[in-house]
């Protein structure tokens, strides 16, 4: 016989989405147990936006949509009810004052993400949910209806007895938070179908040396572009980008892995002074030029580019970098000017989805009612979070997806 508990919902991972749900269906009236596998609510929530949660973005519906990348229109009723406005409220109503930055994102005003995490877990205990550690194996249904769920804690097994399931155990990304994707095998044991599961908002690999030579610099305001094969236009964007050993990452380069598909390679342009046509650059060159005309082109580059890069991109120029300025040619010169302006980088794929942001794929949202979060196929089975096949880009849209479709699972429920 195993030990058993019993409620009225029982919702598995305590998450963003998890915990908005428990959260919503106690404040509901409802008999609510959270079901987390850590020793505390959150762990992945608190790692958010650099430890200091981008928790939403403060933009409209529509604008919000186009920044979803897969499915954005099973969202819609899901938005609605619970806004990023509703978000913000929900937060400030609660004691964290919150701030909107650059990109409209949002953040409490402590830059502290785990000021979030407390809100959400004291609010639930405040509200009567029982958090219980122990990892859930298995949901038990009968007659395509919830009616129980077994999980495990150390050598012990539990049931507790339920009516209904919010499964909100995240995707695989980040595993060592407790994400490791043991929703979609539960969820496929009740018969759903699991999309392919690939990292999305995740590093990327490229094949030049370029990137490591430069490892460690950060550049804002470049314009990275993306092309495939054929040399269609993928994704072109201005921002923040970073050099690693393996590639490149930083904000504008994980908004454009959300784009690429498995049709290894892609190229990808970096054009270094976005803000200036090649004439208002070619104005810039020369007039560097003069001002160290007597020194070597290595040394001229000081005032236009940051250090670290200088010598790899002299290398990639084809151009003697002690060669003196006055000596440079107008050929060499516009050479130079065409690499500031396209950097040329081969895209071979991706980090791990343990590295990614977000997962892509999940849930099949054809098999989930958008306006309830409930499962078409199991009664009383419903989902949150990350787990459903639904991404978007970095910026506070994936976290705002998490406690909108808790909200509207913890309403259902």
């Amino acid at each position: 016989m195993t030990p058993k508990n019993k409620c009225e919902v029982c919702v598995i991972g305590g998450g963003a989405a998890g915990m908005m749900a428990a959260l919503t269906a106690a404040e509901n009236g409802r008999n609510v147990i959270l079901l987390e596998k850590n020793k505390y609510c959150g762990k992945k929530l608190n790692i958010t936006g650099k430890g200091r949660g981008n928790i939403t973005n403060n933009c409209g519906l529509d604008e919000f949509l186009q920044n979803v990348t897969v499915n954005p229109r099973f969202l819609y009723k899901a938005l609605t009810v619970f806004s990023p406005a509703d978000t913000m409220r929900f937060f400030e109503s609660r004691g964290v004052p919150v701030k909107t930055e650059q990109g409209r994102r949002v953040f409490p005003a402590s830059d502290r993400a785990k000021d979030i995490t407390d809100c959400l877990e004291r609010s639930c205990r405040s509200a009567g949910v029982r958090i219980l550690q122990g990892t859930a194996k298995k949901i038990i249904a009968e007659n395509n209806a919830v009616k129980s769920v077994l999980y495990e804690n150390g050598k012990d097994v539990f049931t507790i007895d339920c009516e209904s399931v919010v499964l909100a155990t995240g995707g695989a990304s980040y595993p060592l938070t407790g994400s490791t994707g043991d929703g979609y095998k539960m969820a496929a044991e009740l018969g759903h179908t699991v999309t392919e599961i690939k990292p999305s908002l995740v590093p990327l690999l490229v094949r030049e040396s370029f990137c490591s030579e430069c490892m460690g610099l950060s550049l804002k305001n470049v314009k990275i572009t993306f092309a495939d094969r054929s040399g269609k236009e993928i994704y072109s964007e201005v921002g923040e980008m970073l050099f690693t050993h393996f590639g490149v990452s930083g904000p504008v380069v994980l908004s454009a892995s959300a784009h690429l598909k498995n049709d290894f390679p892609y190229k990808m342009l970096i054009d270094m002074k976005p803000g200036l046509d090649e004439e208002q650059l070619d104005k810039r060159l020369l007039r560097d030029f003069d001002e160290f005309k007597n020194k070597d082109f290595i040394n001229s580059l000081s005032k236009l580019l940051p250090h670290k890069i200088i010598e790899p991109l002299v290398l990639l120029s084809g151009i003697d970098g002690r060669k003196k300025v006055n000596e440079i040619t107008r050929e060499e010169r516009k050479r130079f000017l065409a690499l500031l302006k396209a950097i040329p980088l081969t895209v071979t794929g991706t980090r791990p989805v343990s590295e990614a942001i977000v997962t892509k794929g999940g849930i099949n949202v054809k098999e989930i009612n958008p306006s309830t979060m409930e499962s078409k196929l199991i009664r009383g089975l419903f989902f949150a979070g990350e787990i459903i096949d639904v991404d978007a880009y970095t910026g506070g849209f994936n976290l705002q997806i998490a406690f909108s479709t808790g909200y509207v699972a913890g309403q259902n429920s």
